[in-house]
């Protein structure tokens, strides 16, 4: 889907819609503690499989005539037009979230004791303490407003759609004479053309690759451009036309943008067939090289549509949406395409109970999934829903175009759906399969380790400083999934009592601030733990290091009263050497495991990626602390001029680079302070 944003840059801010409802973990250490970003950035993971939901047990605090008195008692208030309710438990805890057109009915269907209703209907039932409405003018509204609570709330008794990361588009800018191409997320308020979504950064960045090379459109920032007296390297490599230094002129990068945005547009055909008439031409004209320029170009868009696999004839514009079902586990695979192109497909893993069949999953993901984002004309199912013609409704007002919900029984698009069944199938297939390895793994640790039981959350913990300068302490988790990235955090050490290098200060404040919130939780994280997916405590903390830091590290978890965490340490080989660790846990001896241990190998993954993790964290700080204070340090230099050098230089290096005639060129530096930055980054000696 392509959209183009006229805005004016000015009005960015007072146009920029509000921010989404947060879907974020209630266990999540917000605050000002923690930094909760998580590495890896852009890297899109694919979803964790949740806990399977069993249909027995009880869930309610009372007997089913409880429950069903409290909705008897919801009944005589509820309204006969459209609305939401939510059942409530004793806590308070929301348990399902639903929809009616008329919501007087629908609960009376659940009022009924005499009604044959299934397992896990009557569970939700016993469970119910009170029942909340909210009335709406259409059904189409209770539609939108269900999708919304499901993901807000996250009740129990509902499918739930746990991974709604919003989709990268890539932007090709239109508030400069030389548009930038770039990867972006979020509120479209920058003025140019957005083609997306794409199904993840990793799609994008090989597009955009492929699309530099193909069309040698700038993807540096402003303020790099401005300050560029040389073409760049990305010019050397044939990414870039140069226009920052006018190697270029203005009618020729705007050919390039235009054919770009054709590409992007769906036009791929006559934009490459533009593009071979140009090389013949160029070859009849015994030009070689430019030839073989546009030789390189065409090439670039072939690889482009290569990478994207299956590409439709005669479906411009759809999302197709395939769901499978095995082991008590759903997997929707869901691909988009968009002007003709396939630009890439993702595995999602709803938690839903096993009674739920794949058409009611299918159904309540689907409206989930378009909350906060723009539906395409055309949605493909593999299965037929109940309220597809709703749903349409729904997603066409919200859109403001007419959108389609079918599911196809033939032709070409009933093969793209085939296609995306055929991967939700194999998606799920490799899902159990590494769970089953990772639980294994886990069972092998508990039986080397004497662990009490086998462990669904380990917690390790790493610090990174270079002198004690910029120290950070991180925190990463794994489980029976593998490595759960959402709850990575890391930790800028604030004591200004710790004496630069003290390592086992850094791990006791890092320690102190993560167990303390979780021994004294927020109320609102208390209220809501009990629903959460993955334990908040952990099984097993793993820290770096030998005996002294393990003693370390009891001694606060004694101070905190922490007994029910098992402890370990790692410490490294000789000389370093992976496969020569030595394990330490409290009242035992040294642990040496054979060098092709897969618990060993398993044990050395969780050291190296809170490794990579806090080196990464330490670096970004880092860089951030060398960029700000590398100006402030200078006499003279305040905030209003350092962000006029940033802006005008862009890097701290190209300011350390610029002569003192180039530093006097920027709004506000005047000649003196010009000698000023100029001297302070090259002393002269004696």
């Amino acid at each position: 889907m392509v959209h183009d944003s006229p805005d004016n840059p000015d009005d960015r801010a007072r146009k920029a819609p509000p921010a989404a409802a947060s879907d974020t973990p209630p266990e999540r250490l917000a605050g000002p503690d923690v930094d909760p970003a998580a590495a890896g950035g852009d890297d899109e993971d694919d979803a964790l499989l949740p806990d399977i939901l069993e249909e027995s047990g009880a869930v309610g605090e009372g007997p089913l005539a409880t429950g069903h008195e409290a909705i008897e008692r919801a009944v005589r208030l509820a309204p006969t037009s459209p609305g939401v309710y939510r059942m409530l438990n004793a806590n308070a805890d929301v348990l399902y979230v639903g929809k009616a057109k008329n919501v007087k009915k629908r609960l009376s269907s659940y009022a009924r004791q005499s009604a044959p209703l299934p397992a896990r209907i009557l569970r939700m039932i016993a469970a119910t303490v009170t029942v909340e409405i909210v009335s709406t003018t259409t059904e189409t509204e209770a539609l939108l407003l269900e999708a919304n609570l499901i993901k807000q709330l996250r009740p129990r008794f509902n499918v739930q759609l746990r991974d709604d990361k919003s989709f990268p588009y890539i932007l090709i800018t239109g508030d400069h004479w030389a548009p930038q191409i770039l990867k972006h997320r979020g509120a479209q308020t920058r003025p140019g053309r957005y083609f997306g979504p794409f199904a993840s950064a990793g799609a994008v960045n090989r597009t955009i690759t492929a699309l530099q090379r193909a069309f040698l459109i700038r993807s540096c920032t402003d303020s790099f451009f401005e300050s560029r007296t040389r073409p760049c390297l990305l010019h050397q490599i044939r990414r870039c036309a140069g226009p920052c230094t006018r190697e270029i002129d203005f009618g020729g990068y705007s050919t390039l943008v235009r054919e770009a945005s054709d590409f992007l547009s769906g036009k791929s055909h006559a934009v490459k067939q533009e593009l071979a008439g140009e090389m013949e031409k160029a070859s009849n004209e015994l030009e070689f090289e430019r030839a073989a320029l546009y030789r390189d170009r065409l090439a670039a868009l072939s690889a482009i549509q290569s990478q994207q696999g299956i590409n439709p004839r005669t479906v411009e514009e759809a999302d197709v949406f395939a769901i499978h079902q095995e082991g008590g586990f759903s997997c929707v695979e869901v691909f988009f395409f968009r002007t003709g192109q396939n630009w890439g497909n993702r595995a999602y893993f709803p938690r839903a109970e096993k009674s739920f069949t794949p058409e009611e999953v299918l159904g309540s993901f689907l409206a989930q999934f378009y909350d906060d984002k723009p539906p395409p004309r055309n949605i493909l199912l593999s299965h037929d829903i109940e309220e597809s013609e709703l749903l349409a409704n729904a997603l066409s007002i919200k859109a403001g175009h007419k959108v389609e919900v079918t599911a196809p029984k033939r032709g070409e698009k009933k093969e793209l759906v085939t296609h995306a069944l055929t991967n939700a199938r194999e998606a799920l297939g490799r899902k159990l399969a590494d769970t089953a390895t990772q639980s294994r793994l886990l069972e092998a640790m508990a039986a080397t380790l004497s662990l009490p039981h086998v462990p669904k959350r380990i917690e390790v913990y790493d610090n990174s400083h270079i002198q004690g300068t910029n120290a950070v302490g991180a925190m990463i988790v794994a489980g029976p999934d593998g490595f759960v990235k959402n709850q990575y955090r890391k930790f800028n050490i604030k004591s200004e009592g710790i004496t630069p290098g003290d390592d086992f200060a850094m791990m006791r404040e890092v320690l102190e601030r993560r167990f303390k919130r979780l021994i004294n939780p927020p109320e609102d994280a208390a209220s809501k733990a009990k629903d959460d997916d993955f334990p908040q405590w952990p099984d097993l903390v793993i820290i770096d290091g030998g005996r002294g830091q393990l003693n370390a590290v009891r001694e606060i978890f004694a101070n905190l009263g922490l007994t029910q965490v098992s402890l370990m340490s790692v410490a490294k080989g000789p000389d370093r050497d992976a496969g020569r660790e030595t394990l330490f846990m409290p009242e035992r001896e040294a642990i040496k495991l054979e060098p092709r241990d897969p618990v060993l190998y398993f044990i050395q993954r969780l050291r190296d990626e809170a490794h990579r993790f806090v080196i990464g964290s330490h670096r970004k700080l880092r860089k951030k602390d060398i960029r700000e204070a590398g100006l402030q340090e200078i006499p003279g230099i305040g905030p209003s001029r350092k962000r006029a050098l940033l802006h005008h230089f862009g890097t701290l290096k190209e300011i350390e680079r610029a002569s003192i005639a180039d530093l006097g060129k920027v709004p506000g530096v005047s000649a003196e302070s010009a000698r000023r930055i100029f001297e302070y980054f090259h002393p002269q000696p004696g």
